[in-house]
């Protein structure tokens, strides 16, 4: 495992930039003619054509269709309520929750990073049981993520409660790539330490593959079998 496979595991660059370009446009829209309507629905369309070029180019859509999922769920918050800073809230329970889940489900003893990641090095639930360096490399790394996305909450909840909206619209942006990549790292430097991944995918074709060579076998034996009984009567 390279540190690239592991930020494309993530998404890679594309998906960073599905995520941070109908964010940035919403808010670089808002700061110049504070028209909220025009803001948001330039955001929507944005992402919305980057779901039809994934489409276009039969490209894996989870990263765009989450994107615009966020972006349309932000839509209809600002909306609402006529708040700019609404199109950013929820992204930012989003990212409250999902720093709760990484360090609730560590201290469970099943790491969500491990969820995630396992089945894309086809290890699926077997570091659990069977690989526990790689568990608590898991661990870590979730750990990581659960503190640095609280304290990605903890410099925007104020800000949104208390801030100006165009201050408060630029620095989520910032904020967007920098804890990302500082998460991604720390995990590819555990996972590194770790040991390698059991690929219980590989494991499974071998058992299928000896469970087919054994069925053969038994059909050979049984038609020989038959044939010298023939050949002694």
């Amino acid at each position: 495992m390279t540190e690239a496979a592991l930020f494309e595991a993530f998404g890679g660059v594309r998906g960073l930039i599905e995520t941070t370009v109908p964010g940035l446009v919403f808010i670089a829209m808002f700061t110049v003619n504070k028209d909220l309507h025009t803001a948001a629905i330039t955001a929507l369309v944005i992402s919305g054509v980057m779901v039809v070029v994934r489409l276009l180019r039969r490209d894996t859509v989870k990263h765009a269709f989450s994107g615009i999922f966020g972006v349309g769920f932000g839509v209809l918050f600002a909306m609402m309520t006529g708040n700019a800073k609404d199109f950013y809230l929820p992204g930012m329970l989003y990212t409250l929750g999902l720093a709760l889940g990484y360090i609730v489900t560590s201290l469970a003893g099943v790491p969500l990073l491990g969820l995630v990641l396992g089945p894309v090095f086809k290890e699926n639930l077997s570091w659990r049981k069977r690989n526990p360096g790689r568990k608590k490399a898991y661990t870590k790394a979730s750990y990581a993520w659960g503190f640095i996305l609280l304290g990605k909450s903890a410099v925007l909840f104020p800000l949104y409660f208390w801030g100006e909206t165009t201050q408060f619209g630029w620095v989520t942006v910032v904020l967007k790539i920098p804890p990302f990549l500082l998460a991604v790292y720390l995990t590819w430097i555990f996972l590194a330490k770790a040991p390698p991944p059991i690929n219980v995918i590989a494991e499974m074709e071998a058992e299928e593959e000896a469970a087919k060579a054994e069925k053969a076998a038994a059909k050979a034996a049984t038609a020989e079998a038959g044939t010298s009984g023939r050949h002694r009567r």
